[in-house]
């Protein structure tokens, strides 16, 4: 397992990491960004969506559930998270740099999701006309592009094929994020999911072993800034609850495996 973030991610300068909605990046990466920016490898993250769709925890901030003030708070709870973390090079996919040339900017709104019998999330049937799963592919997918081309990105990390849990924007960050990883010719890898197991031997046999990383000397960081998202979740002790109850052990391990081309 591995301390130095100099070696993460085979040394590529500049990786960019693509996730879904505010606070995804502190939850799933946040000590690994923590690391690269101390490292002064200068981690860019893209965010697809300002998380419109989103639950919010039961307390004072309730009331921005459902409303047009939601986008905006989680806004600045991203921007809080991102500072705790030493995050300094950040996009939203729409606008520039994360903007293909010649195209005004554009907001992809949150898809939305239902909780599927099997646990995982699925697709909402009310997703808006500009959600990001309903907006024809191929302009995020240039819009990634440009960040990705922009930001002279080195390697690229994003979800599994699953998107983690199931969420439709999460599934779509993974198909653009490596679609460009391809185009690029850049190394694509991809978070694994807590729980998965990260132990290097368990997959040994087959070559296709995730990389575990010790955030220990910055998970304080990555504590701090998931407090920063007192609408999606509580800190308590060294756990996550998630607005729905949920409860997450906050990890000092991030895991990620690289994935062939094509």
């Amino acid at each position: 397992m591995s301390t130095d973030p100099a070696s993460w991610f085979s040394g590529a300068t500049r990786v960019m990491f693509v996730h879904a909605h505010p606070d995804d990046e502190t939850i799933t990466t946040g000590g690994t960004l923590a690391a690269l920016s101390e490292a002064g490898r200068e981690p860019l993250v893209v965010t697809l969506t300002r998380g419109e769709r989103g639950e919010v925890v039961d307390g004072p901030l309730a009331h921005l559930a459902g409303t047009d003030g939601l986008a905006p708070h989680r806004q600045a709870e991203l921007s809080a998270a991102l500072a705790m973390l030493g995050v300094e090079r950040h996009a939203f996919l729409g606008v520039p740099p994360a903007r293909a040339e010649g195209l005004q900017p554009t907001i992809y709104e949150d898809s939305g999701m239902e909780w599927l019998a099997s646990g995982q999330a699925g697709p909402s049937a009310d997703a808006t006309v500009d959600a990001l799963t309903v907006v024809p592919a191929v302009e995020s997918l240039n819009d990634l592009f440009a960040a990705a081309n922009e930001a002279g990105a080195g390697a690229i990390v994003s979800y599994d094929d699953g998107g983690g849990y199931g969420h439709p924007d999460h599934v779509h960050a993974h198909r653009i994020a490596r679609a460009v990883a391809v185009a690029l010719d850049l190394p694509f890898w991809e978070i694994v999911s807590d729980g998965a197991e990260v132990d290097e031997r368990a997959a040994a046999d087959d070559g296709d072993a995730p990389e575990a990383y010790d955030v220990t000397p910055w998970l304080g960081r990555k504590v701090v800034a998931l407090r920063a998202y007192a609408t999606q979740l509580t800190v308590d002790g060294d756990e996550i609850v998630h607005v729905g109850g949920q409860r997450q052990a906050i990890s000092s391990v991030e895991a990620f495996r690289l994935r062939p081309a094509g």
